[in-house]
């Protein structure tokens, strides 16, 4: 298994025990993130999305195969298991990752995955209805990046 793979094995398992600190170490501090419920997500942001994701999940199972990678890039699969805390839905996401890797970190991150499929899994039938469209899916992420800044609103005040 090269450098790569193993730091790609190491945030995955780091992400199906909940330890957003690991998964944070494993990026660069001016990573990049991109997914279709996020968008792109930089300047700290994305260990800050995991430590919410993290933090908040009650219940998450991640499958982690077939990666692959070289000096520079390494791709892999995930599955994740969860239920969705808005509706408490079972929700199985299947996801392809793609990572850039610099000095032995991450530095550019995307995750792709089906949002309409996401949709109907953890939002039922307004997600079946109307996860296709473009007003649902800017709702999905109007919503998710509301989190991120509610969370890192809620951080701030903590750390006062």
């Amino acid at each position: 298994m090269n450098e790569h793979v193993a730091l790609m094995t190491k945030f995955y398992d780091a992400l199906g025990r909940r330890d957003w600190q690991t998964m944070a170490d494993c990026y660069a501090p001016d990573a990049v993130f991109n997914d279709p419920a996020f968008g792109i997500l930089q300047n700290g942001d994305p260990q800050l999305m995991w430590e919410m994701l993290c933090t908040q999940a009650k219940d998450i199972r991640i499958r982690f195969s077939d990666a692959t990678a070289d000096e520079a890039y390494g791709t892999g699969k995930w599955v994740a298991n969860y239920s969705f805390s808005r509706t408490g839905r079972p929700v199985e996401n299947h996801i392809k990752a793609y990572m850039r890797f610099a000095n032995g970190k991450i530095i550019e991150h995307t995750d792709e995955f089906n949002l309409y499929k996401w949709s109907r899994m953890a939002l039922g039938l307004p997600g079946l209805l109307l996860g296709w469209s473009g007003f649902m899916q800017r709702k999905i992420r109007q919503t998710a990046l509301g989190s991120l800044e509610k969370f890192k609103a809620q951080k701030a005040a903590g750390s006062k």
